[in-house]
C-alpha cells in the first residue's frame, strides 16, 4: 500500500518575510505623507480665515481707495472690516499692516500632530497688484522663514 503524500499546507518563511518588507516599504512611504496632508488640511481654517480678511480688505480698498490703517490683533480687524474670527481656533492672531499685508499666526497645537512643523509660524498675505480701475488687487502667499514652504498655499 502506496501512501499518498499530503500537499503542504501554509506559508513558508520566505513568503512571510516578503510580505512584511512590503507592508514595511508601504508604511515608511505612507507616513509622512498622512501626516503632511493632515496638517495642511488642519491649516485650511487659517487660510480661509485669511482668505475672509483679504476680501474684506479688498473691499475697503474699493470704498476708500487706499488700505487700511494698522489693524493689529483679532478684535481690532473684526470691529474695522466686520469679519468674524472668533470660531477660529487654530489661528492665534492676525494683523493687517497699513501696506495691507496680512500676516496670521498658527496657534500652538493647531497641527495636532508635530507642534514642530507650524505651530507659532505666520502665514502671510501679500497684495501684490491692484488692477486696472475696478480696484481688484491679485493676493500672494507667502510664509515666515521658518514655516515649511509644503504648508504656505499656492494661489
Amino acid at each position: 500500500m502506496l501512501r499518498k503524500m499530503k500537499a503542504q499546507k501554509g506559508f513558508t518563511l520566505i513568503e512571510l518575510l516578503i510580505v512584511i518588507a512590503i507592508i514595511g516599504i508601504l508604511a515608511a512611504i505612507a507616513i509622512p505623507m498622512y501626516k503632511t496632508q493632515t496638517i495642511k488640511a488642519k491649516m485650511t481654517e487659517v487660510t480661509n480665515g485669511m482668505s475672509n480678511v483679504a476680501s474684506a480688505v479688498a473691499a475697503y480698498y474699493q470704498e476708500n481707495n487706499s488700505f487700511p490703517n494698522v489693524l493689529g490683533g483679532i478684535p481690532a480687524i473684526q470691529s474695522t472690516l466686520g469679519v468674524s474670527l472668533g470660531a477660529l481656533t487654530r489661528l492665534a492672531s492676525m494683523t493687517v499692516s497699513a501696506a495691507g499685508v496680512i500676516t496670521g499666526t498658527v496657534a500652538s497645537g493647531a497641527s495636532g500632530i508635530d507642534a514642530n512643523t507650524v505651530d507659532g509660524r505666520d502665514l502671510i498675505l501679500i497684495p501684490d497688484t491692484v488692477t486696472g480701475g475696478d480696484g481688484s488687487i491679485k493676493w500672494n502667499w507667502s510664509g515666515s522663514s521658518n514655516m515649511p514652504a509644503a504648508f504656505i498655499p499656492k494661489r
